[in-house]
């Protein structure tokens, strides 16, 4: 792995050397052991899109890996405003060991890795969400102990979170049915990679607006907020649009008995989620936030190492 770009760019060994570094880690950590793997290494972390979980997970976890991070808001950098990509990959390689960038485009992303001479791991785009579906699938297969075989349910908005869970669980073999209104349906393009992948693995893909076909028989029963940062004036019409995918205790009882609920957070109580089910026994929202940490180290580590 030279960069983190997207999940579908990975093989299915890379991802499970991923899981199998976080695990350790993870244990690590919980008993006190230091593991400076990056010990004097320096990621730049570029934000042009703000975040609580993206920047404090990759911090502390750029600390606990022995090495500092470097907070770049859109304010401090240049970045596709007067001064090109090529420049600011070229000049951050001399400075950096490694680049973290959340941003809008997901060309940006690739820009940097394409010109730069550093990692480049994407924290999130427009498009896609490969940290956090890695994140995600890492806590599928704590409570699960196994991947290969599962069913996935997303309900909600085709947007970057789904298409990353369309393309970790083709790569993983996880089956996955994602249920979108008309007209919020998942990228094309990303639909098509991850029927390669599918195709590879064994899963089966489902694309369907009806929430009932999707969740049925679940093993994990997934949401994500319907309004995304930059779509505040469409709310209005989203709420609308969206009501009936609401995840609620009636849906939710339609998944397996024994599944799980995620959420990549930050949560709308009462919009997308109801309280009974994101704060029932079943949730796991927490445990997924913090493996964000555990997962982006192992990223950090087996790509800037």
């Amino acid at each position: 792995m030279k960069h983190l770009i997207s999940i579908h760019d990975l093989t299915l060994d890379e991802i499970n050397e991923i899981f199998k570094l976080s695990e350790k880690l993870k244990r690590q950590n919980k008993e006190g052991v230091q593991h400076h793997l990056l010990k004097g290494k320096t990621l730049g972390m570029i934000f042009t899109k703000s975040s609580t979980r993206t920047r404090v997970s990759f911090e502390v976890g750029m600390y606990q890996l022995g090495g500092y991070a470097l907070f770049l808001s859109a304010n401090d950098i240049q970045l596709g405003r007067g001064e090109t990509i090529y420049d600011t990959a070229q000049v951050l390689s001399r400075y950096i060991d490694g680049i973290m960038i959340r941003t809008f485009k997901q060309s940006d992303v690739e820009d940097l890795a394409r010109y730069g001479s550093i990692p480049v791991i994407n924290g999130l785009t427009d498009l896609m969400h490969p940290c956090q579906i890695l994140a995600d699938l890492f806590t599928v297969y704590e409570h699960k102990g196994q991947l290969k075989g599962l069913k996935l349910a997303y309900v909600g908005d085709g947007n970057n979170v789904a298409n990353s869970l369309l393309h970790g669980c083709a790569k993983v073999g996880m089956d996955i049915a994602v249920a979108t209104p008309k007209g919020y349906e998942c990228d094309a393009g990303i639909i098509a990679e991850a029927m390669e992948d599918a195709k590879l693995s064994g899963s089966t893909i489902t694309l369907t607006e009806d929430p009932v076909e999707a969740i049925k028989d679940a093993d994990v029963v997934y949401t994500d907020t319907w309004v995304s940062m930059g779509q505040e004036a469409e709310k209005e019409q989203r709420i609308k649009t969206f009501s009936p995918y609401q995840v609620n205790g009636k849906l939710f009882s339609l998944a397996k008995e024994d599944a799980i609920f995620m959420h990549c957070l930050p949560a709308y109580r009462g919009f997308e989620v109801t309280e009974e089910v994101i704060d029932g026994p079943q949730s796991v929202i927490f445990d997924e936030a913090e493996n964000r940490l555990h997962v982006q180290k192992a990223i950090m580590a087996l790509v800037m190492g």
